[in-house]
């Protein structure tokens, strides 16, 4: 579609806005998008430490300090399951997401949800790291949510 010049020529305006076509690997396609890709690595690595981080609090609860009454006080063991299958689900899910899955997108909004919380309970353990780990999931949420684009229908 064109728009006539002052000259008689035409300008090519491109396609109207939301027909764009979505291209593989272009800036459009939710699966290409550089950050689409960040935050899969994130999940990745987020994942894999919260492995480590949930395989420390089984093996030995001397790793972690003790601390007094907490409303979400669970013994140190049960905190390294969740760690460790919350860390063992976010890495599958960064592999999902690499591989262009929207059903992995959706899932690595919720996990980085499910992360935020578990955090969020973690912090009288590890102040610190829960913060950092919180802040990178809202990244993680964040790019996921703005990053995808859904493709028209065909026929």
């Amino acid at each position: 579609m064109g728009q006539p010049t002052p000259t008689g020529g035409n300008w090519n305006t491109g396609p109207a806005p939301g027909n764009a076509p979505l291209l593989p690997g272009s800036q459009n396609d939710g699966a290409g998008s550089v950050g689409t890709l960040f935050a899969a690595v994130l999940l990745i690595v987020t994942g894999c430490l919260a492995i480590f981080q949930g395989i420390a609090a089984i093996s030995k609860d001397d790793v972690y300090q003790r601390i007094g009454n907490y409303v979400f006080e669970f013994d140190l063991t049960a905190w390294g399951w969740i760690h460790l299958v919350i860390g063992i689900i976010a890495v599958l899910t960064g592999v999902g997401l690499i591989a262009g899955s929207n059903v992995a997108r959706g899932a690595g909004i919720a996990l980085a949800s499910l992360s935020i919380l578990a955090n969020f309970m973690w912090l009288p353990y590890q102040p610190w790291w829960s913060v950092i780990i919180i802040a990178i999931d809202v990244f993680i949420i964040w790019a996921l949510c703005t990053s995808w684009t859904h493709a028209p229908a065909t026929e």
